[in-house]
């Protein structure tokens, strides 16, 4: 037991010396890698030292070379300027020695003038002298006094300035006229240019469209009884031609025209014709036209800024939409006419609202001339009165074909803007207005006659269609009224080719099932 420990005491001691040794042997190895370290460090150190002193040398090198260059580049700058300055200073004393040659130079001419100056003096004495002369002996001849003179000499100059004076006056009126006149014109060119109105000409068809050529034969009914019912009921001719997909309705009046199409338009829609159901139609088409014209003579009134109308006047408006004069539609003749009267009204100072307002009316009577007697002026100032318009606006609607003394210049305005816009070109055409008025006077003479109850033109006239009271006129009376029309029309009428007088009676009796 003593054994082992004395072993394992030996043991640890030899371990703690052991570790002893160690240490004490890896310190004097770390105090040699130190003083290598060391030395290593102070060698780098001393290197560093050596080429930072060479760089600075260096460094201070390029200094001193550009130092050098620099002050090269100053003298040579310097010299350069110096060389200017030298210029410059030989022409400014070349300047001075012309402006003393100069001086010099005024000098002399100063003293030229002088002396000039010294000699017209002189000259003046002498000229003075001589025209006091003249004058002593211009009295003497004429036995005149200077002031007598002077007052003969002043009463031959006033009339020549009288004469003078007039014929300035009368070239400054002249020139007044020439302006004022090319005012007026540039007033008129400016009214026109601010309301360049585009107008279609109205004809006297209308086409619908329809949806195949099967409806052709739907529209013609069994043995043609719907389209003799409808040519009946609106008054025109129904073309049903070879064009594909058409049908043209053919008629002088607008209205008639915009009824059958409406109405046409309807029934193919509808799909169901027949006699009936096209009487049905018309009665819708004539509503929906009445709509229409009340809508168009609103939107003529809202467009030239005319208020208070009364709403039958309004209505009349509308329907000139539906009227042409020689093939210009009416309505936008009149909407034009308001336009240019108010234009030209402003640009004069004078009452533009009544202007417009007489402009829009001028031709109000054409929407019932076709079914009054008289002039459309004679009709419009009528109805106007009727209404209890403004006396100022019915004179300058009377005034406007010169049937009576403008009393306003605002009339004056509506005449000129009414001429403009008939007068443009491509505003009228003579032959279309010809041509419905032969067929208005065909259908006129039917109408005179005793038991006719309607009168269609058809056919562009070369037909007239009848409508008798079936009460008044039979079958005999028939032949003889046909052939007293016939006989009318040629003694009263002049017209190419022939014209068919076809009248149609017709009877009807209506019960209701209840």
């Amino acid at each position: 037991m003593d054994n082992i420990i004395i072993i394992v005491a030996t043991v640890l001691i030899s371990l703690v010396i052991g570790v002893i040794l160690g240490i004490a042997f890896r310190k004097k190895i770390a105090e040699s890698k130190i003083g290598s370290a060391e030395a290593e460090s102070k060698r780098l150190i001393d290197l560093a030292k050596i080429e930072a002193e060479n760089m600075k040398k260096e460094e201070i090198l390029k200094a001193k070379e550009e130092i050098m260059k620099v002050r090269a580049d100053l003298d040579q700058e310097i010299k350069e300027r110096r060389g200017e300055i030298q210029k410059q200073e030989t022409r400014i004393i070349q300047k001075e020695e012309n402006l003393e040659k100069r001086s010099e130079s005024f000098e002399q001419k100063e003293q030229q003038m002088e002396q000039s100056l010294k000699e017209v003096e002189l000259k003046k004495e002498e000229v003075e002298n001589l025209i006091q002369k003249e004058m002593e002996e211009l009295q003497r001849v004429a036995a005149l006094s200077q002031d007598e003179a002077k007052k003969i000499l002043l009463s031959e100059v006033e009339k020549q300035i009288t004469t003078e004076k007039a014929q300035l006056i009368k070239e400054f009126e002249q020139k007044t006229k020439e302006e004022s006149v090319n005012t007026a014109k540039e007033i008129v060119s400016y009214a026109i240019q601010k309301c360049a109105a585009d107008h279609t000409s109205e004809t006297t068809v209308s086409i619908v469209a329809l949806p195949n050529d099967d409806m052709k034969g739907r529209i013609i009914g069994r043995e043609g009884r719907n389209i003799k019912a409808l040519e009946t009921l609106t008054g025109i001719d129904l073309i049903i031609d070879d064009t594909p997909e058409a049908v043209i309705i053919s008629g002088f009046d607008p209205l008639r025209r915009e009824v059958a199409k409406i109405a046409l338009e309807k029934l193919i829609d509808d799909g169901r014709i027949h006699p009936a159901k096209i009487e049905e139609m018309v009665e819708r088409a004539k509503e929906e036209l009445a709509t229409t014209i009340k809508e168009e003579g609103e939107r003529a009134v809202l467009e030239t800024g005319v208020h208070g109308l009364n709403q039958d006047l309004i209505r009349l408006i509308g329907k000139l939409k539906y009227r042409t004069s020689y093939g210009q539609n009416v309505l936008s003749h009149s909407i034009e006419v308001s336009n240019l009267a108010r234009i030209m009204a402003e640009e004069l100072g004078l009452d533009s609202k009544r202007a417009r307002r007489a402009g829009l009316l001028h031709d109000i009577g054409k929407a019932l001339d076709h079914d009054m007697e008289g002039t459309h002026v004679e009709i419009g100032v009528d109805i106007l009165k009727k209404y209890k318009e403004n006396p100022l606006v019915i004179n300058a609607v009377e005034a406007h074909h010169g049937d009576v003394e403008p009393q306003t210049l605002e009339a004056v305005l509506v005449q000129a803007a009414d001429a403009i816009s008939a007068s443009r070109p491509g505003a009228r055409r003579e032959t279309l207005e010809a041509y419905i008025k032969r067929l208005e006077n065909l259908e006129a003479i039917a109408d005179s006659f005793e038991g006719v109850e309607k009168s269609f033109a058809i056919q562009a006239g070369r037909e007239v269609r009848l409508i008798v009271k079936p009460d008044k006129i039979n079958d005999d009376q028939m032949t003889i009224l046909a052939r007293d029309v016939a006989k009318r029309i040629e003694d009263e009428m002049e017209y190419p080719g022939q014209i068919k007088v076809n009248i149609i009676r017709e009877t009807r009796v209506i019960e209701y099932a209840k």
